[in-house]
């Protein structure tokens, strides 16, 4: 008996399909205060999130931050102006001096936090202006207003890539975690009741891989059709 392919069960969005949101407690991103001097009390690993998180106390409010590389419990935590220049410490962009690496950058002011949030990643700060020119990690120079929070450091768990997996059941639900797909049979070696690709004396699709965009469920695999363009306009000549 044949299956329903693989896009299809994605579409349909249940179990290993679907984004493992109840084991996700936070989206790290900047405190609403904008000054204040706190501790990080605990460190905590989110399920899909390869970075740790640090939880972070400032007098009655505790919120969960991305980790900086080297952050222990009981490290003192500064957001604002007064605090120094130092890892883990959260401060407008605009107040930092050349060179100095920064993560967890907001695109705009009180956004929260949009810019190089993966672990080991950091950006560096480059020039001051009427905007503050950023180093990406990708190598992008971005210009954001001076007002925008980074914090001071590098991302934690930057050595994660270092690690095997060792067999292939962990790598396995590594990508559950993150509702992405498994790797899977290609079709081209499937029968023809299990894939439109299978069958042949040989593995080759057989017939054209493009399908149209309203194409049924069950042939939609391959490379979609590419869009028409729309015709230009001729200039109308006065």
């Amino acid at each position: 008996m044949g299956k329903n392919l693989i896009t299809q069960r994605r579409g349909r969005g249940y179990g290993r399909y679907r984004s493992p949101r109840h084991l996700k407690f936070t989206d790290a991103k900047h405190p609403k205060i904008r000054q204040g001097m706190g501790t990080i009390v605990d460190l905590k690993h989110e399920a899909g999130r390869i970075a740790p998180l640090a939880k972070v106390s400032i007098d009655t409010l505790q919120f969960w931050m991305l980790a900086p590389d080297g952050a222990f419990v009981g490290q003192e935590i500064s957001i604002g102006p007064s605090g120094s220049v130092a890892a883990g410490n959260t401060k407008a962009v605009g107040e930092l001096p050349e060179g100095t690496i920064v993560y967890n950058i907001e695109l705009q002011p009180g956004d929260g936090g949009k810019l190089v949030r993966t672990a080991g990643n950091a950006a560096t700060v480059v020039s001051h202006g009427a905007r503050t020119v950023l180093l990406l990690p990708s190598g992008k120079f971005k210009e954001i207003d001076n007002k925008c929070l980074a914090t001071v450091g590098l991302v934690a768990g930057g050595g994660h890539k270092e690690k095997p997996f060792a067999k292939s059941g962990k790598k396995f639900h590594a990508y559950g975690s993150k509702s992405k797909a498994y790797f899977t049979v290609k079709g081209v070696a499937k029968n023809p009741v299990d894939h439109p690709h299978g069958g042949g004396a040989h593995p080759h699709v057989g017939t054209q891989s493009s399908v149209g965009r309203n194409t049924p469920p069950g042939r939609k695999v391959g490379r979609l059709a590419p869009k028409k363009k729309p015709r230009k306009k001729p200039k109308k000549v006065q």
